[in-house]
């Protein structure tokens, strides 16, 4: 199919006409200049207006959202080469409630209608796909890139790897299935739970009389009615446990994120102590250990000097005071010795002696010459000289020993203050302690001296130790202050580290208790709504309705029982086994179809299996060439989700874990691999991009807009954009249809 030319009345095109070339067509315009407006159209022009699509949150349905700007109704006309010929399709609004849904096709020039070619299947009998198989291949939108699942889609799949019939698909007959198993039993509703229902009753009511007939009913019928409510209360709890499910696993993502955080935490504070080299916390407590007990022994150390200062100090007074003694440089026994004999013989005094004896000497002369000069007798005066010379001797004698007392006293007084001896002895005692204590001070000081050098010397020692062990991992530790605060750093990076691990194993724990508890978030799933009342006040309602119920159905057990026991036993017999033999009809069609179910889930699978490596195949020559061999293989699941492979590691990765422009291009490789396997190549089905490429580097747009090129040889590809690399891109080439939608002045 071919596309000449588009005239619309949509949205904010009013009366505008695009003209359109075979191969590539570039149409260049701006932001907010209508491109996705066009594309929108062209969907329109082909499979119509959804008249009974509603909006939504965050989506406004179609018909609304291309409402003519103007006020007016929508219309449009497309001019088009098909395999019937030359074709013009007219859309035209005659209802407000049906926009666009007038439809004619005629043979372009003439008034003759193309015949078989209706609104309903104009797109699909021209491009061969419907809508849906269509818009999730060859229609490619910015932020719509990404191929999901849809019936329409599975069906022409299964035509390409089957049979080639397509009015088959495995979710519409899953539903079908499904619809048939909930008919028969339904968890407490469907036929099964009719059939035992109506069996119990059966038993219990055939045999009633009139009158309990009549209660029976009215039973019967507040019965189906409280049922009704208890149904409806059920599917409210079952809303909210869906709710508080939803809440869970959001609450699981959350912490699988918190705990990637913490891990990654932790990982890089346990590089950094490798590359630090940081020593274990064994390491560290001795060290600091080593550290606090050098202290106590520098405290230890500076004690024992103040001590042996002391110890000095206290022998030096002891020394002063002994050599202030008067029994300085004696032993005490010498000084007990001399303060027994004070002052020796050899230095008493002299000179008394002597003149006391030349006196007397002189007064015997004097005598004698007096007498022998009065007298003239020589005896007389040898007599009176004799005599006088020994009266005076005697009284020098005296006068003698008096003055060596007192020269002796002056002298002891002298030396030792005091002439006393017994003081003079208390000195030598006391000079005797002071010995005693000079010796004693002297050993205690020298002990003391040695006991501080000894500290001073472990102190030495240790810290060198200590500082020779820090330096190891601080070289920077050039004290022990500064070793102490490398080794409390060190201990605050292995705490912190293991408080990040604790927390990284702690968050991986609770991931993995929440995980065990709640089913992983489908990101394809849409969120259920979040209800309108609490668990609480749908819970207190469902029990009194259960209890109301109870009731109810004890007085029908009571009406049941007396129907019975009044009944005809042959009758109720056979009714009952009538019902027992459907029971048992319904229940092996109940097991038929689980089985039929089981049996399509298998088939399913071995066909996407088979397409899948075909379509990943495609798509990874298609990405290789987008992104210049970065990338060697995609791999698509069942559900098509894709991985790629970088062409280096091999090693599959999610979609997710690419950049956004890797995203696109992942995408679009996978659009253009489900086009060359999915549509119709007689078609030749058009390909149209709305700003797919916005995400794309230079290069790899280059690499995209190449292989476009390629491909619009054997197809029509309209890529629109609002950007100038395009058309820049193909500027010289002349096969390349360039248009410039709307000039910045004339925007609408």
């Amino acid at each position: 199919m071919l596309i000449r030319r588009m005239t619309a009345t949509f949205g904010r095109l009013r009366e505008q006409t695009l003209e359109l070339q075979e191969g590539l067509n570039i149409l260049q315009a701006p932001n907010e200049t209508g491109k996705s407006t066009w594309c929108a159209f062209l969907l329109s022009m082909l499979y119509g207006v959804n008249p009974k699509e509603r909006d939504r949150a965050g989506l406004l349905a179609d018909k609304n959202r291309y409402a003519p700007w103007t006020g007016g109704s929508m219309s449009g006309r497309l001019d088009c080469q098909a395999e019937g010929g030359a074709l013009t399709l007219f859309r035209t609004t005659r209802r407000q409630a049906a926009p666009m849904g007038d439809f004619q096709a005629l043979y372009t020039g003439t008034a003759d209608p193309v015949p078989g070619l209706t609104g309903a299947s104009c797109g699909e009998s021209l491009l061969g796909v419907s809508r849906e198989v269509y818009a999730r291949s060859a229609f490619i939108r910015q932020g719509g890139i990404a191929v999901t699942q849809d019936p329409g889609l599975e069906r022409r799949i299964a035509a390409l790897v089957t049979s080639g019939e397509e009015d088959t698909s495995y979710i519409e007959a899953v539903e079908v299935l499904k619809k048939q198993l909930n008919r028969r039993r339904h968890h407490k509703t469907g036929q099964l739970p009719a059939l035992e229902a109506e069996l119990q009753e059966t038993e219990a009511l055939l045999a009633s009389q009139a009158e309990l007939a009549r209660q029976r009913g009215n039973l019967l019928a507040r019965s189906a009615e409280l049922e009704g409510r208890e149904a409806a209360l059920r599917e409210e709890l079952a809303a909210l446990d869906r709710w508080e499910l939803h809440r869970k696993q959001l609450d699981l993502r959350q912490a699988e994120d918190a705990a990637a955080l913490a891990e990654e935490k932790a990982a890089a504070l346990r590089r950094r102590l490798e590359e630090e080299r940081i020593p274990e916390n064994d390491v560290t407590g001795r060290l600091r250990g080593a550290i606090v007990n050098l202290n106590t022994v520098r405290k230890s150390a500076g004690k024992a000097q103040e001590q042996s200062d002391a110890a000095s100090s206290a022998l030096a007074r002891a020394e002063e005071a002994l050599a202030a003694s008067p029994f300085a440089g004696q032993t005490a026994e010498e000084a007990r010795r001399t303060a027994a004999d004070p002052l020796p013989r050899g230095k008493r005094p002299l000179a008394p002696l002597l003149l006391t004896a030349l006196a007397c000497l002189c007064a015997a002369l004097g005598a004698g010459y007096g007498v022998y000069f009065y007298w003239k007798s020589p005896r007389a005066a040898l007599g009176a000289a004799a005599g006088l010379l020994a009266l005076v001797s005697l009284a020098s004698w005296f006068l003698w020993r008096r003055a060596g007392k007192q020269a002796k006293a002056a002298a002891l007084t002298a030396r030792y203050g005091t002439s006393a001896p017994a003081e003079i002895a208390a000195q030598a005692e006391a000079y005797g302690t002071l010995l005693s204590n000079r010796d004693a001070a002297r050993q205690e000081a020298s002990a003391k001296s040695a006991a501080a050098q000894g500290l001073w010397q472990s102190v030495d020692v240790n810290a060198e130790g200590i500082l020779e062990e820090v330096r190891r991992f601080a070289p920077a530790a050039y004290d022990i202050p500064s070793a102490d605060a490398a080794l409390r750093a060190s201990a605050l990076l292995r705490r912190e580290l293991a408080e990040a691990e604790k927390a990284a194993h702690e968050a991986r724990l609770r991931v993995e208790f929440q995980a065990g508890q709640v089913p992983a978030l489908d990101p394809d799933a849409p969120p259920p709504l979040p209800p309108e009342r609490d668990r609480d006040a749908v819970s207190g309602e469902l029990e009194d309705l259960q209890a109301d119920l109870s009731a109810l159905r004890s007085s029908l057990d009571r009406i049941a029982g007396r129907l019975h026991a009044t009944g005809d036993p042959l009758a109720l017999q056979a009714a009952a086994e009538r019902l027992t033999d459907e029971i048992a009809l319904l229940e092996r069609e109940y097991a038929a179809i689980e089985l039929a179910m089981s049996t399509l889930a298998q088939a399913n699978s071995q066909l996407q299996g088979r397409f899948s490596p075909a379509l990943g195949q495609r798509a990874a020559e298609i990405f290789a060439r987008l992104t210049h061999g970065a990338y060697g293989g995609v791999i698509l699941d069942k559900a098509l989700r894709v991985s790629a492979e970088p062409a280096l590691s091999g090693v599959p990765r999610d979609v997710g874990y690419l950049s956004a422009g890797a995203a696109d291009q992942l995408y679009l490789a996978v659009r253009l691999a489900v086009c060359d396997l999915v549509l119709p190549p007689e078609k030749a089905v058009p390909i149209v991009l709305d700003d797919a490429l916005a995400s794309f580097d230079d290069a790899r747009c280059a690499a995209a807009l190449d292989y476009l090129r390629e491909e619009a040889e054997t197809r029509q590809i309209l890529l629109f954009t609002c950007h100038s690399r395009e058309a820049a891109y193909f500027r010289d080439d002349p096969a390349v249809s360039i248009q410039h939608l709307t000039a910045p002045a004339e925007r609408v």
